[in-house]
């Protein structure tokens, strides 16, 4: 099943994807929560239910995709916690070491948007970077899990693109603050359920385009901590909730990196693709666009 969260003049709403239409879950199943961290907050049941719903839905229920306005998949989550260097040519990139214990920080939910919303180049900087990443939404409460066990906690899967202001991001020796500008961090376009993906979504191409030219290509094979050790990891730490978001770290080729440098900027587009989940576009614009 692919979920979508849909804006609307009402209210949020979600959406399933369905032969290239999306079937408003407001109307198929006005009953159940319309937004999928409250639904996965209510367990494999309630997520089950919605999909018989989604399956018995009307014709009247239908709508055209090119026509809808998204909202990241999980659009307030409880927590974002984001991966660096967890592609060993990416970390050779950056000048680093190849970390034994995974680089993690957080994202706020203030820093998030969803498809074909603009990311946002703050007047501050100009170093607005790209980073193609798979994005792991928990759906079960996970608290010192073994690897062995870890998947059984995921829901699914999306995009993400951890988009960077890298002159900020190096003012201190934790990235924090990069990772954290207003409208970068975009989510989306669909939530993919697990069934529908291999195990921890391996051997998946990953890619990156920036105004239709091929900037990032790799498999989610190539990660250093894949989807259920870092998971385990994390637990480890802290309880994991349902709707909280992992981003599992970007692979080479990021603009900072290369020689000359290459920045996002207004007018440019920006295209993160993961084989079997989809297509997250996202415009570039100045502050102050509206992104919220």
């Amino acid at each position: 099943m692919r979920i979508v969260s849909i804006r609307s003049a009402n209210s949020p709403k979600l959406g399933v994807i369905h032969q290239g239409r999306v079937i408003d879950m407001a109307v198929a199943a006005p009953s159940i929560p319309q937004d999928l961290h409250t639904l996965l907050q209510h367990g494999a049941a309630a997520l089950k239910a919605f999909e018989a719903a989604a399956k018995a839905a009307p014709a009247s229920a239908y709508l055209d995709y090119g026509e809808l306005e998204f909202d990241p998949p999980v659009t307030a989550p409880g927590k974002v916690i984001c991966l660096g260097l967890n592609y060993k040519d990416h970390a050779a990139e950056g000048g680093h070491s190849l970390p034994g214990y995974p680089s993690l920080f957080l994202r706020a939910a203030t820093s998030l948007l969803g498809h074909n919303r603009a990311i946002v180049r703050p007047l501050c900087s100009e170093q607005l970077d790209y980073e193609a990443e798979l994005a792991v939404i928990i759906g079960a409460r996970a608290k010192d899990v073994s690897v062995k066990d870890a998947l059984k906690f995921v829901a699914g899967y999306s995009c993400f693109n951890d988009a960077s202001i890298r002159d900020y991001q190096r003012k201190t020796t934790q990235w924090t603050i990069g990772k954290n500008f207003d409208g970068t961090g975009a989510f989306g376009p669909a939530f993919v359920t697990a069934d529908e993906l291999p195990p921890g979504a391996t051997g998946l191409k990953i890619s990156s385009r920036l105004n239709g030219n091929v900037m990032q290509e790799s498999s989610t094979s190539n990660m250093i901590f894949p989807v259920a050790e870092t998971i385990s990891l994390l637990s480890k730490c802290m309880t994991l909730e349902p709707g909280d978001v992992i981003a599992m770290g970007t692979p080479e080729g990021v603009g900072h990196a290369r020689k000359p440098q290459v920045w996002m900027k207004p007018g440019d587009t920006i295209e993160i693709e993961i084989e079997n989940i989809g297509v997250l576009a996202n415009p570039i614009a100045e502050y102050p666009a509206t992104v919220m």
